[in-house]
């Protein structure tokens, strides 16, 4: 029986590929239900996998690997993007590779019941770590018109930000929005559908919310610069990504760390949280890129899992610096 699609890791034969986990210590920083780090420590019996994730439900996934894999799996409960500190001092320079996955994972939208998704409904939360205070609720229900127009502007890249949010507040002057349908169907009514849309008229306004939710561009940001410290020379960070504004990211901190282009324009939303400090005029050469442009799933990958469309993946080398 072939596998669910929702449990496919996306990309495992360019990722494997590209991380070539040949013996060595690797950090998979979205563990999610697994897939690449079970891939990596079957690859090679002396791999050792650091798997980082913030979801408690994940973390139990990853508990139940270890009793398999005893001490060649890690595990650590935090976001990648603090990878650094939380892998400390003692794989400073040392890590052979690190992948990333960005983004909700299939297992998180799955579930109706952590309301990530606008197709099951359910209660408006889109937390990746249930702890924290900030949910789509409060977003949906004690944000500002402004500030909700803003956030499907900047983080879904959604033209018509402000027809919804007016929606939204309109809306909850009756009675809170509490589930993902509500919404949902908030959302199509100010966009009524078109035969010229592609996908769901909810589609860029959920993904807003949930990046800002969980502060995704920036843990990605805070990801990237702490990789390339963990790295040791001829190390490889293979990342991952599923839409344009990770993707936008990701190819940028690429280029700089390879010499390839300046810093970006100062409008950007990715310079909201700088790549590279103040104090660097110029960034440091501390990657090779083998290819230029990043890699698309195969025709054949995304016949079986659809998600796989969007994974645009791109890799480098670490450098002596």
């Amino acid at each position: 029986m072939l596998a669910s699609p929702s449990h496919i890791p996306v990309m495992l034969r360019e990722v494997l590929e590209k991380l070539s986990p040949n013996g060595g210590v690797f950090i998979d920083g979205t563990f999610g239900a697994g897939g690449y780090t079970k891939a990596i420590l079957d690859n090679d019996k002396n791999n050792i996998v650091i798997a980082i994730d913030r979801d408690d439900i994940a973390i139990k996934k990853a508990k139940a690997m270890q009793k398999e894999y005893k001490e060649r799996l890690i595990i650590i409960r935090g976001c990648f993007g603090d990878m650094h500190g939380l892998v400390g001092d003692k794989y400073l320079n040392k890590i052979d590779g690190i992948v990333l996955d960005i983004g909700v994972s299939s297992m998180q939208i799955d579930d109706k019941g952590r309301g990530f998704s606008f197709q099951k409904d359910g209660p408006l939360d889109m937390r990746m770590d249930k702890s924290q205070t900030l949910s789509a609720y409060n977003i949906v229900n004690e944000y500002s018109e402004e500030e909700i127009a803003d956030i499907l502007y900047k983080y879904g890249e959604e033209r018509r930000s402000r027809r919804i949010a007016r929606k939204i507040i309109e809306a909850r002057k009756k009675s809170s929005i509490t589930t993902t349908g509500e919404l949902a169907h908030l959302i199509e009514k100010a966009l009524p559908a078109s035969k010229k849309d592609k996908i769901h008229p909810a589609t860029r306004s959920f993904q807003a919310i949930r990046i800002f939710v969980n502060d995704e561009l920036g843990e990605l940001k805070r990801a990237l610069v702490g990789a390339e410290k963990l790295l040791n020379t001829g190390g490889r960070l293979v990342v991952v990504t599923f839409h344009s504004l990770e993707e936008r990211i990701v190819k940028r901190f690429f280029r700089e760390k390879a010499g390839l282009t300046p810093r970006g324009s100062r409008h950007s939303i990715e310079a909201n949280i700088p790549i590279l400090s103040d104090s660097q005029k110029q960034p440091n050469v501390s990657f090779k890129l083998l290819d230029k442009k990043a890699i698309k799933a195969t025709d054949e990958e995304i016949e079986a899992n659809p998600r796989a469309r969007s994974a645009r993946l791109r890799w480098g080398v670490k450098n002596m610096v």
